[in-house]
């Protein structure tokens, strides 16, 4: 192997530029993962060239044109080495300017290295440099070199002239000078403004730091065997261990992977040539420092090798790139070998990856005809003719078609279309919007927002911004994973939930300490969150339950009655249905926690809009069509958000909630007799005083006791309330005596906090977050300074009030893993999210119990 120098060296006892060896200075926070790579790499006595590693600080001055001994640098390097210079940002992901390799190469040492490797290979060496030097240092037009035809000594000789004629200067012949103008380049590109918004969009922070490696150059062209390539232990895309890469003879830096048609597999194939059959030695031992670092670094790592003249030496390592599928085997793989701990294991995998196993995906590369852009609602992406109504969702799939559920906005109504549908599209609405929360819980990808297109939903027509018109029953693909409506199929990646993913859930339902419920509303919710092992349901919405056709004319029935015992006369035909909804829900949750909300909504949503509508609904009714228009015009409100809707609706219509309490007492019982006893949790909405809780308490309390009576039964329940208006956060401390827990709606609390509509922000939150007003749409992230405050405060006082109260949060953000954080830090028992998340929760707080236990650093 090339040997370092002896310590003593000048660079060696300056850590802003010092000699990788064993015991040097370096940290990944403070010169990279590059150069901290690198230094595990000469610990392990591999093959690495020696290297120096420039530290952030360092390059940081560079910048500003305060150079460092750039002469004991290259001294470090054998006399006459060239030398290549990468970049070593702190995480790989943040990328910095590409590599520069030959640096060092001038008129002299090419005549040198035409005797020890040949003229074709030494003019191909300073010709890549003059090239790259020309383009990345000097930053002329590449189109310069347009017109250098053929190769060797006579490439060199016209690429040479282009750059004098192009720059009017002789082209840099002092090693010294040419390394001290790339680092001056590579430094000043880091801090350009393109750069930093680009590694600003992909997590970075503004201020990161680059270090840079300056490295001695090892050949990949001369005599022998020489070339270049990378390898890795396993397929980045499934995870299985399979030795993948390409090697590519003659050739330098990472040259094999740019589809040359000579490029080489790596193990035998009977498709073409192979290095392990070329050169067997150096394969061999190419495997084996491969495995061993895998062993000592505990990762699975791509090697960037060089051959030169059949000897072999390792460049680099980097973590190998890998689809979530792969990254979950990976993780578990590692942990069965006992190379990383099981926590280690849970940190290694991001939560939100979980989302790409857990639903179809548009293959990352394939072509997409993207023709339209909204929010990315609910993840996924699906395939179907455009439908625009409810009713014709449902009967193209009676007829076993896909389709694409398209509305200008959802509402109840269009659950069974949802149901339906492969994917639905919408123009309006946002994150918490009707469409978003319920394609969330049911796993339907979702778009919403789309206003960049048109739509026509008299001529059932879509229309781009560029004037192509899509018609009812034209294919399109709806990814709601980055809000792309694409023109037609595209290929598709499968869901995957296999071994490893149910072993990587059940390592974080160990670690974890703080519950993960499921907000289910129907037995196929609940089936889901089963499945995922969620601690029960969160928050189960009841009135998506009436809007089933058979159901649905019943409760229009009694939104028209005029008296409370009509009302009651009504209710009891929905009674048995609310009673059998309630008793699949209990069953399948046998054991674990069922939170019931009462009925929430405003009553108009289960009343036609349209005149056709009406007059099918006077005709069900035996009522003249003038009787029905204006019952429904008198039951309008302005702003029915914050109109007669939840406990408003309980305390001024007491026979709904009445029917629902007996309904959940009835279920509870026929529930138990087959299995463990029921404790149903009964959760009543949008209070914001302490009188109306107690007189719904009172109600329910009368029912329960009528149930027990009339089936001589023993069952308990658990009162509480769905925090969701700020005053019911302020006077916690009043209502808390009278509940047994305490949810918080973060939905409608953040709605009402900012006075937002969650429907509509949509269509300004992106300009508000790109101009700094939020850092975040508070609808996806949850806002921990005022939204967060007022729980902190709805908290503390109902704990205060009632020690042993519970506390939980039932809203979207539940499934976010920034929010549980959140609630973690606050003392919550429990986040309730939508089914599909419920996976993605689970790790999130696994990692958070291991990092507050542990300390190890983020998954990464």
């Amino acid at each position: 192997m090339l040997h370092l120098k002896s310590r003593g060296a000048a660079v060696q006892n300056n850590p802003n530029t010092t000699l990788v060896t064993p015991t040097a200075p370096i940290k990944n926070e403070t010169h990279g993962g590059r150069a901290k790579c690198l230094q595990r790499l000469v610990r392990l006595d591999l093959p690495v060239p020696p290297t120096v590693a420039i530290s952030f600080q360092a390059v940081q001055r560079i910048a500003t044109g305060d150079m460092p001994d750039v002469a004991a640098v290259v001294a470090e390097m054998p006399e006459g080495a060239l030398m290549c210079v990468r970049p070593s940002s702190q995480d790989p992901d943040w990328g910095g300017p590409g590599a520069v390799l030959n640096i060092g190469i001038n008129n002299q040492r090419f005549q040198e290295l035409c005797e020890s490797i040949g003229e074709e290979a030494a003019a191909a060496i300073y010709t890549r440099f003059v090239q790259s030097y020309a383009v990345n240092v000097a930053r002329l037009d590449p189109d310069m070199f347009d017109d250098v035809t053929g190769d060797g000594r006579s490439a060199l000789a016209q690429s040479l002239h282009a750059y004098e004629v192009e720059t009017e200067e002789e082209f840099p012949q002092d090693p010294t000078v040419q390394l001290t103008a790339v680092l001056r380049s590579m430094a000043r590109a880091w801090d350009g403004t393109s750069a930093r918004l680009l590694r600003q969009a992909k997590g970075a922070p503004g201020d990161a730091g680059l270090g840079l490696v300056v490295q001695e150059m090892a050949f990949g062209v001369g005599q022998g065997q020489c070339g270049s390539g990378v390898l890795q232990l396993v397929d980045s895309e499934t995870g299985l261990p399979q030795i993948t890469g390409r090697y590519l003879s003659q050739s330098q830096g990472r040259d094999a992977l740019q589809g040359d048609a000579a490029t080489m597999y790596l193990t035998k194939d009977p498709r073409g040539p192979s290095l392990e059959e070329l050169a067997p030695e150096a394969f061999k031992e190419l495997v084996e420092h491969a495995a061993l670092m895998r062993r000592k670094l505990r990762a699975e790592m791509q090697v960037e090798f060089v051959i030169e003249d059949g000897k072999l030496h390792i460049l680099d390592g980097v973590r190998v790139a890998r689809s979530s599928r792969a990254a979950v085997r990976i993780a578990v793989a590692l942990a069965d070998e006992g190379i990383i701990p099981r926590e280690e294991a849970l940190m290694r995998v991001q939560p939100r990856t979980l989302t790409e196993l857990l639903h179809r995906q548009v293959e990352p590369g394939a072509k997409r005809d993207v023709i339209g852009r909204g929010i990315a609602a609910s993840p996924g992406a699906a395939t179907g003719k455009m439908v625009f109504s409810a009713t014709d969702a449902q009967a193209s799939a009676s007829r076993g078609e896909n389709c694409i559920l398209i509305r200008r906005e959802t509402s109840p109504e269009d659950i069974r279309g949802m149901h339906a549908a492969v994917a639905v599209l919408t123009e309006r609405g946002g994150i918490t919007s009707h469409a978003a929360v319920i394609g969330r819980g049911m796993g339907l990808p979702c778009v919403v927002g789309a206003s960049n297109l048109k739509f026509n939903a008299r001529r059932k027509q879509l229309i781009t911004s560029d004037g192509r018109v899509f018609n009812e029953g034209d294919e399109i693909t709806v990814d709601g994973s980055s809000g792309e409506i694409i023109a037609g199929a595209v290929e598709m990646r499968e869901a995957a939930l296999d071994d490893n993913f149910t072993r990587l859930m059940a390592w974080a339902e160990d670690a974890a300490d703080i519950g993960i419920r499921a907000n289910a509303d129907t037995p196929a919710d609940a089936q889901t969150a089963r499945n995922f092992d969620a601690h029960g349901i969160g928050l189960c919405r009841t009135e998506h339950m009436f809007f089933d056709p058979g159901r649905l004319t019943v409760m229009r029935e009694m939104i028209f009655a005029e008296t409370g015992e009509d009302r009651r006369a009504v209710l009891e035909r929905l009674l048995p249905m609310q009673r059998d909804d309630f008793t699949q829900l209990f069953r399948i949750m046998q054991g674990q926690p069922v939170c019931i909300r009462l009925f929430d909504p405003p009553l108009h949503e289960f009343l036609p809009m349209d005149k056709a509508g009406q007059r099918e609904l006077a005709d069900a009714l035996d009522l003249p069509l003038s009787n029905v228009t204006r019952r429904i015009e008198a039951m309008s409100e302005y702003n029915p958000m914050l109109g007669l809707r939840g406990v408003r609706l309980g305390v001024t219509v007491p026979e709904i909630y009445e029917m629902q309490a007996r309904a959940i007492f009835e279920a509870t019982i026929e529930a138990s007799r087959d299995g463990e006893p029921v404790v149903p949790e009964i959760m009543i909405p949008l209070v914001s005083a302490k009188r109306e809780v107690e007189l719904v308490k009172t109600s329910i309390d009368a029912v329960a006791a009528a149930v027990r009576n009339e089936q001589d039964a023993i069952f308990t329940y658990r009162l509480g309330v769905m925090v969701e208006t700020p005053r019911a956060a302020l006077r916690a401390a009043e209502i808390a005596p009278n509940c047994a827990f305490l949810s918080f709606g973060t939905n409608d609390l953040t709605q009402m906090t900012y006075g937002l509509s969650r429907d509509d922000a949509g269509r300004f939150m992106s300009d508000y977050v790109q101009q700094g007003v939020f850092a975040e749409d508070p609808f996806h992230v949850l806002d921990t300074d005022g939204v967060g405050e007022l729980l902190q405060l709805g908290a503390a006082r109902g704990r205060q009030a009632q020690p042993g109260i519970t506390l939980s949060i039932c809203g979207e953000h539940g499934g976010n893993p920034e929010s549980i954080a959140f609630c973690r830090d606050a003392g919550f028992d429990y986040v309730s999210c939508s089914p599909f998340r419920v996976p993605v929760a689970r790790l999130a707080a696994a990692q958070l119990a291991i990092s507050h236990k542990i300390g190890y650093p983020d998954a990464g």
